[in-house]
């Protein structure tokens, strides 16, 4: 089988799967896992072929592998092409997507119960809340998900429409798989739709995303009507082509083609990767189960965000504005969230803010030019990201067991209500280090570290001194929340029972751990820098080479010499984060107040409640909207001109009906059907003489009507 064939069916097994458990297999709990899982693993084994024979090719970027189809008509002897594509971007993206997805279907047997009980007051739609095991001194257990087969269902849409959306080779079919992952986002952010916060957090979802997607489209449209095409090829790789779209202006705010099409697409970046302003649904999207956030977070949705925002920089770098407003984006998203994530005490809202500043920093890597950085991050990120999502949930699995048997009503999720769970959950533990250490940018051997130093090195290299100070005052936070959010966790002594009687939790979500912590330590040794003191030269710089190659003409700032600088800078926000988190942390107590809400109130409350930037929005946007919907639409438009029109409708026509049964049916048709009903025996009376039973005679009378007929014919047409 050849490779253009591969990335045709790449997407195809978890679509077959979604088919397949929705239809038939809906019922059956162990033949849904194993339907995803095993289509997740036949896309993870065309994805490794994929990649690691591509991998060795050094002209890949210069000729990528795919193929293309005549899908629409596009004019007179024109068609729109669609097809499949791998270059060295789309495989470093497949091969983190594969992975990630992989160990999270996996994850999600466990993290669901499968095996355990059902509980006795489970209903469809909610969380589980566990099951009384009789005969052993009324246990309580966590039960399965009642909607189980369902939601592997759902993951596995997702993983379609993502897998569809790296191996496309145009911007349309990549909208395409965009779109499908926003309705997927809406199914399981609101996967456990009877409570109200999961409703509100899926509508929340769907409806600013759509904010950006409605201006990607308007981008797509553009760059077509301008470029004749949506495929990278034609677009991205013609010099030609971005140079034309560069020195046309749009007539829009003074910028070119380039600059207007680019932030117009990168629009579409800042929703789905929650980019300010609209980064307020993905802390929200957190009501879903935790598999879903490590979807979301790291494996599918904002990382194809991201994804898109480096697949089009050959046409935003054409145009400084488009730069500096992702510059300017990135930089303000990183610190802006980082400081939120200080505050908050839910896990996995930590790690949701968390997610936004990292995502803000591969935006500014690229608003400063760092391409190849800014690519890095976002596999090293998938990784460690991945891990810190689902070990969270692990530590909310372990902790729901302590809840269910000492009955002790405390939130799960909040880590206040931790402390100690190092010696319950040990591999749980020293996986989330790994990873929370990755994402602190802990030198040398976590994979973050090399990829944030590159982004660093990137600002500085280039000049760009006030993203460089930002980007490194988010990285210090960064190592601080992540620091508190270890130690209160997993240091200590336990902080209510509940954390006293957590445990590990089974095979199933610990072994996705492992793997992600593996990945999320040595991925970093793809792309060590030649110029990196001392450990430069060590490895070879594949990932700099291998994805670099894709825009020669455009270098990278970094490669200009690794300064000690950026290099300093790193060691230190990554090492005094980290101590300053545990310093301040290490001494709280059961019933203790945050030592920042207690030494600041006011800030901390700030932070806590996210700037309030909900509540603005919300007087912004959504009380207008529904007062425009209330006073105008439904009491003006609907209530006062629509329902009366068709209230009014309704009494003429009920008007007509009864003039029509009063005056021609009752005295019209009536008395005429009476007075035929009434000659009708006469009729058959007169004709009973004519029924002699005599064939003879009926041919003559149908041999006269037939004559006759045919002179009226004759007579009527032929004649005249």
């Amino acid at each position: 089988m050849t490779i253009e064939t591969l990335l045709w069916l790449l997407p195809l097994p978890p679509l077959l799967a979604f088919g397949l458990i929705i239809l038939f297999t809906n019922r059956w709990k162990a033949l849904s896992h194993t339907l995803a899982i095993g289509s997740a693993a036949l896309s993870w084994l065309g994805s490794m072929i994929i990649c690691f024979t591509v991998f060795r090719m050094e002209d890949l970027a210069e000729h990528p592998i795919g193929s293309a189809i005549n899908w629409l008509p596009a004019g007179e002897n024109s068609w729109l092409a669609i097809g499949t594509r791998v270059d060295p971007l789309s495989a470093v993206t497949l091969f983190f997507v594969a992975w990630t997805v992989l160990t999270i279907f996996i994850y999600s047997v466990g993290y669901h119960n499968f095996g355990q009980p059902k509980g006795e007051h489970d209903i469809a739609g909610m969380p589980p809340e566990g099951a009384t095991l009789k005969g052993k001194g009324h246990h309580r257990v966590p039960s399965v998900e009642p909607m189980y087969s369902r939601f592997f269902a759902f993951i596995s849409l997702f993983a379609f429409a993502m897998y569809v959306l790296v191996v496309s080779d145009n911007l349309l079919t990549l909208y395409i798989g965009w779109e499908i992952m926003g309705l997927c986002s809406y199914l399981l952010i609101g996967f456990w739709y009877g409570k109200k916060s999961a409703r509100d957090a899926m509508i929340k979802a769907f409806l600013t995303t759509r904010v950006g997607d409605v201006f990607m489209l308007l981008g797509l449209v553009g760059l077509y009507k301008a470029a004749g095409t949506l495929s990278y090829a034609g677009i991205f790789g013609s010099e030609e082509l971005l140079h034309t779209l560069a020195t046309t202006g749009s007539g829009v705010l003074g910028l070119s083609q380039a600059g207007l099409y680019g932030l117009l697409l990168f629009i579409g970046t800042v929703g789905k990767s929650a980019q300010f302003p609209l980064h307020v649904w993905l802390p929200d999207a957190m009501e879903g189960p935790t598999p879903v956030s490590a979807m979301i977070h790291a494996a599918t949705m904002v990382s194809a965000g991201v994804y898109l925002s480096i697949r089009i920089f050959p046409l935003v770098s054409q145009s400084e504005t488009a730069l500096l407003v992702m510059s300017i984006i990135g930089a303000f998203t990183a610190l802006f969230a980082a400081t939120i994530a200080v505050a908050q005490n839910d896990i996995k809202r930590v790690l949701a803010y968390s997610t936004i500043s990292q995502l803000g920093y591969m935006i500014a890597a690229l608003g400063v030019g760092a391409y190849v950085a800014a690519a890095f991050h976002l596999l090293t990120h998938a990784f460690f990201k991945a891990l810190l999502f689902l070990g969270s949930g692990s530590v909310i699995h372990g902790m729901e067991h302590g809840v269910l048997h000492t009955n002790e009503h405390v939130d799960p999720q909040d880590m206040m209500n931790m402390g100690g769970l190092r010696r319950k959950m040990p591999i749980t533990f020293w996986t989330f280090l790994i990873g929370g250490f990755a994402l602190s940018g802990f030198p040398l051997v976590t994979a973050g570290f090399w990829s944030k130093d590159e982004i660093l090195t990137g600002a500085f290299n280039g000049g760009h001194w006030v993203v460089f100070a930002v980007l490194a005052v988010s990285a210090l936070l960064t190592a601080f929340y992540t620091m508190r959010q270890i130690t209160l966790t997993f240091l200590g002594e336990p902080r209510t029972k509940a954390a006293a009687h957590a445990h590990e939790t089974p095979l199933t979500m610990t072994l996705p751990l492992v793997v992600l912590a593996f990945f999320a330590v040595t991925a970093g040794w793809a792309g060590i820098p030649h110029a990196f003191p001392l450990l430069g030269g060590l490895l070879p710089p594949w990932f700099e080479e291998f994805v670099g190659s894709m825009l020669p003409a455009h270098g990278e700032a970094a490669e200009a010499g690794h300064s000690l600088v950026p290099l300093i800078t790193s060691l230190v926000v990554a090492l005094g984060g980290l101590y300053l988190g545990w310093l301040v942390y290490s001494r709280v107590k059961a019933g203790a107040k945050d030592p920042f809400a207690r030494t600041s109130p006011g800030l901390h409350r700030v932070l806590q409640n996210k700037y309030y930037f909900d509540e603005l929005y919300h007087k912004i946007f959504v009380v207008p909207a529904r007062w425009i919907s209330e006073e105008i639409s439904y009491k003006l438009l609907d209530d006062r001109i629509i329902d009366r029109f068709i209230n009014g409708i309704g009494k003429v026509g009920l008007a007509v009906g009864r003039f029509i049964r009063n005056q021609i049916d009752l005295r019209v048709w009536n008395r005429y059907l009476e007075w035929i009903s009434a000659r009708v025996p006469a009729f058959g009376r007169a004709l009973k003489p004519v029924q002699t039973g005599r064939v003879q005679q009926y041919m003559v009378v149908a041999i006269t009507i037939v004559v006759l007929v045919g002179v009226l014919f004759y007579y009527f047409f032929v004649m005249a």
